[in-house]
């Protein structure tokens, strides 16, 4: 007899999105899960949809919102579009939003539009 088992994918939370505009342009990018935490980023066992990152060194990692890190992990690479699940510690490759809108408020963390051009200089988002 096979080994069968079930798994069950949500959709995600999409009401983060403003528009549909960007969501056929998300491009596939390699998530460093090393540089995520469990209980903060994904403590579901899913990176959630919507969940903003930054691009260093060609992998992404979680975006730091601290006003005066404009480099490296202070730069915003985009959101991921889709829920994630995190099996492992292998890295593992994600949907990535980089222009479209944006309501902040239902992101999956708390997040700040922000103001530095040189935070948002990867990206084309309208933050609504």
């Amino acid at each position: 007899m096979p080994r069968l088992t079930t798994e069950t994918f949500g959709g995600g939370d999409l009401s983060w999105l403003g528009s549909t505009h960007g969501i056929n342009d998300a491009r596939t990018e390699i998530l460093d899960i090393s540089t995520f935490t469990a209980g903060t980023h994904y403590p579901n066992g899913y990176i959630p949809a919507g969940l903003p990152v930054a691009k260093v060194g060609g992998v992404l990692v979680p975006y730091d919102a601290t006003e005066g890190t404009t480099t490296g992990a202070g730069i915003l690479a985009g959101f991921v579009l889709t829920d994630q699940k995190v099996v492992g510690t292998a890295d593992f490759a994600v949907p990535l939003i980089d222009h479209g809108r944006i309501r902040t408020a239902k992101l999956p963390i708390a997040f700040t539009a922000p103001a530095a051009a040189a935070k948002r200089a990867a990206t084309t988002f309208v933050f609504i």
